[in-house]
């Protein structure tokens, strides 16, 4: 049993079974390679000291179960912020396209308090769930444990989970924060789903994750709520914290239409 999403083959990234997620059994879930591709991304910058402020993925075509690679560039140089952007692909088939802002950092004298007065009960206090039956053993669902405060897999409206791997991202690579925040950012709309996902699809396009500061810890927590409209658009707004605040937000674009 592999204990990492991704292992490094020369150039690529073969994808282990963990990457599986709960819809097709020969794709991923969108965490793992979002965070492969924002790994990458942040390691192309320039500047120093910097982070990355906002990271948006544009999800092309379902991410296959297969080796993958990565690239990365600076498209807009600078002293206080600069532009990446990069992409992931499976052979020639280009999956994932993103750009993200990295800001310099540097200490400065606030008015007030730096957090805000945000905070999500402690993971302790927290039930741990399995989730909904996928057909598979392994995959995310393995990879990932969560524990939700509020709502669950099987109970439609807004939710409150905490999420931690259980192993790595990359084979012989530690996790980074950013890697931790990426890889539980885009189940947000699976957490707080509006509508029975026995009988909905609701698939994300896209994932946006805008961070004021990067989590402290193993855990993200996730506060969802995901909206569905009758034209067959929906919008995933979550709320990310670790155990001391709220450290940013992400978003997903949803397709929202009836299983065939």
């Amino acid at each position: 049993m592999p204990d990492a999403f991704y292992i490094p083959k020369g150039p690529l990234f073969a994808s282990t079974e963990l990457t599986r997620g709960p819809w097709d059994p020969g794709s991923q879930h969108a965490g793992p390679p979002c965070a492969l591709l924002g790994a990458e991304m942040d390691r192309a910058g320039k500047l120093d000291p910097a982070r990355v402020a906002r990271m948006t993925f544009e999800i092309l075509r379902p991410v296959p179960i297969a080796p993958l690679e990565v690239k990365a560039r600076v498209v807009r140089p600078g002293r206080s912020v600069e532009l990446v952007e990069g992409s992931l692909s499976a052979g020639d088939t280009e999956i994932l396209r993103a750009r993200a802002w990295r800001v310099r950092t540097t200490e400065v004298q606030l008015d007030g308090p730096s957090e805000p007065d945000e905070r999500m009960a402690p993971p302790s206090g927290a039930q741990t769930q399995d989730f909904f039956p996928t057909g598979q053993d392994v995959g995310y669902q393995s990879a990932m444990e969560v524990r939700f405060l509020s709502g669950s897999y099987l109970e439609p409206g807004p939710a409150q989970a905490w999420m931690r791997m259980r192993g790595l991202l990359v084979e012989g690579e530690e996790v980074s924060p950013l890697d931790r925040v990426l890889v539980a950012a885009d189940s947000g709309n699976g957490v707080s789903a509006s509508l029975d996902y026995r009988r909905w699809l609701f698939i994300n396009a896209d994932l946006s994750v805008a961070l004021h500061r990067l989590p402290r810890g193993e855990w993200v927590g996730l506060d969802a709520a995901t909206y569905a409209e009758p034209d067959g658009i929906g919008l995933s707004d979550t709320r990310l914290h670790d155990e001391h605040s709220a450290i940013g937000r992400a978003t997903q674009s949803l397709l929202v239409g009836e299983r065939q």
